[in-house]
């Protein structure tokens, strides 16, 4: 089987060569792009395995690069590179269907472990399948097909994980940590918010008058129960 290979866009020549030279002793295979109009290319051309995309590039940044990406229906796994604290950059990037971010400056052997983690969730699993329930959600891990009170409801790859995760576990609380590992199979320490945001996407898909099951333990972790007319 041949390394997977991962696309750097990145307009710091320092920044590509550092990465190149780590995923390449990690046992990766690497492509370079200065700008997102060469990385559009390579990704047509080579269907990179993971795409690790600055934010803050000339002509078309980050954010431009993966919304165009993601509009040609490609979910390539992609990790942002971040060299700003702005919470707003952080949502953005997940809103547009990024699946982790890192701040500038970074840890190599932290990438390494993100890019392992993401490409691991990446792979398809064989798994028994059923319908999960809640209240008026409904989701078949078969079809992939997630209802709201027989409505169809669109999630992203990571927000249906999140989901399936706290329906299989109905009831229970369950921590950020556990989440983190079961979701996106990060098993270091991090302080990353992504779980708190991807949170906050399921309760604006799923809350309404009538439910408002997404629970916050305070101190704890997050929760989804039945609402109390349906027990």
């Amino acid at each position: 089987m041949n390394n997977p290979l991962v696309l750097i866009v990145d307009d710091e020549v320092g920044v590509r060569e550092l990465l190149t030279d780590a995923l390449s002793l990690g046992g990766f295979e690497t492509l370079e792009a200065k700008d997102g109009m060469s990385a559009l290319t390579l990704i047509r051309k080579h269907k990179p395995d993971l795409l690790i995309i600055d934010i803050n590039m000339p002509v078309m940044d980050g954010f431009d690069l993966l919304e165009r990406v993601r509009s040609s229906k490609n979910q390539v796994p992609a990790i942002m590179l971040t060299a700003r604290k702005d919470r707003t950059d952080v949502s953005r990037g997940l809103r547009l269907g990024a699946d982790d971010y890192v701040t500038k400056p970074f840890g190599l052997e932290e990438l390494l472990l993100r890019v392992r983690a993401i490409l691991r969730r990446s792979q398809p699993v064989t798994e028994e399948f059923s319908i999960l329930t809640c209240g008026p959600i409904s989701l078949n891990e078969e079809t992939y097909e997630v209802f709201l009170n027989e409505e169809p409801v669109e999630l992203s790859k990571t927000e249906f994980r999140l989901l399936q995760h706290l329906l299989q576990n109905k009831g229970r609380v369950l921590t950020k940590s556990s989440l983190l590992s079961a979701v996106w199979d990060i098993d270091f320490d991090s302080d990353t918010g992504v779980v708190d945001t991807y949170i906050s996407y399921l309760r604006k898909k799923f809350h309404s008058d009538y439910f408002d099951g997404i629970k916050t333990v305070r101190g704890i972790g997050f929760q989804i129960i039945e609402p109390k007319e349906a027990k």
